[in-house]
């Protein structure tokens, strides 16, 4: 398995690109609430992303329709915005990607709308912290597995199920690169990991089983017992030392 090393060149760029990520999820925050569509929140997304200067990274990959995923209680991902207007109670996950002169950035965060019970509030604190601890582990010298190892154990343990159809990934010079991140398996497996790679990791979690479908839209992924799921994703650059995350959200 071939991982790119990024050059100094390229990770200024890809790291330009995830800045962008990083304003857009920013802005979308404030723009989530009762009563607002998810198609409300594509266009605010297509409208600043490109008055940024780059391009939305989804729109068009492998024909999706629109800027952003908005994928909403049992959509684990991939959901398409259109009329759904959110309701008090729900979450939202929006996951956006970035094309900046041919660098990408990409990063994912799930919201509640308005108050959420305890535990939704549990979903979302396991998963996100399921995202941090597998960064910690995106270390010189470390191996790839030890990433999937660290967020499916802490998952597991918290009696939450961890997605095994939709992986991380590395990005930086494309929207999906090698390797595939699973979030799940056995420690000290795969490649070393070295200082220049970059990679998209990120938790999906659900409140019941782990079994997903895709719905007939051939993009929207649902937790197939329609209990909720969450998902964060950060862009992480390896380094000599700490990883770096690009997307700090």
């Amino acid at each position: 398995m071939a991982i790119p090393i990024k050059t100094s060149r390229d990770i200024e760029r890809i790291r330009k690109a995830s800045c962008i990520v990083v304003k857009v999820i920013k802005a979308l925050k404030k723009q989530v609430r009762p009563g607002v569509s998810t198609e409300e929140l594509d266009v605010r997304a297509g409208e600043l992303i490109e008055s940024l200067g780059a391009l939305p990274a989804f729109k068009g990959y492998r024909g999706f329709p629109c800027n952003i995923c908005t994928s909403v209680n049992e959509v684990v991902v991939h959901g398409i915005p259109g009329r759904q207007l959110l309701q008090r109670g729900d979450i939202i996950g929006l996951d956006i990607g970035v094309n900046l002169d041919g660098c990408f950035g990409d990063a994912a965060v799930t919201l509640p709308v308005g108050k959420i019970d305890g535990k939704t509030k549990k979903l979302l604190k396991v998963t996100k912290k399921a995202l941090y601890l597998g960064i910690k582990k995106a270390r010189c010298g470390n191996r790839l597995s030890d990433i999937s190892h660290a967020i499916g154990s802490f998952v597991e343990s918290q009696g939450f199920s961890v997605v095994r159809e939709f992986v991380g990934h590395g990005v930086g010079l494309a929207m999906h690169e090698s390797p595939a991140i699973p979030n799940f398996g056995k420690p000290n497996q795969g490649p070393r990991l070295e200082p220049g790679m970059i990679f998209a990791i990120e938790p999906m979690v659900n409140m019941g089983r782990a079994d997903v479908e895709v719905l007939k839209d051939g993009w929207t992924a649902v937790t197939r017992d329609k209990s909720l799921s969450g998902h964060f994703e950060h862009t992480v650059l390896v380094t000599e030392g700490k990883p770096e995350i690009l997307t700090p959200w």
